[in-house]
């Protein structure tokens, strides 16, 4: 009996874009569409997405064909972006790795658009005033994490950059406190318990 080959490229779905769209595009965050055009290149006539990114003063154009490919997608929905809070509020997870290597897994992750990815190099390289001052490089990727997850939160609630920017830092400083003080309180339960056996052997 014959069977049918699994073709092994995997093919992106087609997407769609309308004029007046916010968009996430890997390598710059959020920009907008303002246009889809006609254009002649290399002898043919390709339609593209003209995008702007206010942030950088840029405007790119991609050809539609190809926008799938890219990386370029819609906003992300409410349930991603409940899911993105989540993992602010989780326990930091530093791997003991080299911080070249580490730092090249953070520029990938802020690099790949998607926001959860995004909301955990923000999370693993959020720092309080209690804890260690970030090296020059960790501060440039936290801040370049901070700010594609910023825009693309305000451009989800359609909110102040400033308003998303107080929701993220807020929901950061709350999740830290309630972890320090469950760590204070567990290293209290050891003392404690430790103190206990202490007295029943004497």
């Amino acid at each position: 009996m014959a069977t049918r080959k699994k073709s092994s490229s995997k093919k992106k779905k087609n997407v769609s874009f309308k004029v007046g769209q916010h968009i996430i595009y890997p390598a710059h965050g959020v920009g907008e569409v303002i246009g889809i055009e006609q254009e002649v290149i290399a002898g043919f006539d390709i339609e593209v997405y003209v995008v702007k990114f206010e942030q950088d003063k840029m405007t790119l154009r991609v050809p539609t064909s190809k926008a799938g490919n890219s990386g370029m997608r819609a906003l992300s929905d409410d349930l991603i972006l409940k899911d993105a809070f989540t993992t602010l509020k989780g326990r930091a997870r530093v791997k003991r790795t080299m911080w070249s290597r580490r730092a090249q897994e953070y520029e990938a992750k802020i690099n790949s658009g998607d926001l959860i990815l995004v909301a955990e190099v923000v999370r693993d390289l959020h720092r309080t005033e209690a804890q260690p001052e970030q090296s020059y490089s960790e501060r440039q990727l936290y801040e370049r994490a901070l700010d594609r997850m910023v825009r693309e939160v305000a451009a989800i609630r359609r909110s102040s950059r400033d308003a998303a920017m107080e929701d993220i830092i807020d929901t950061l400083t709350k999740a830290r406190t309630r972890q320090a003080a469950k760590a204070a309180k567990t290293a209290e339960d050891a003392e404690d318990n430790d103190n206990d056996d202490s007295e029943a052997a004497a």
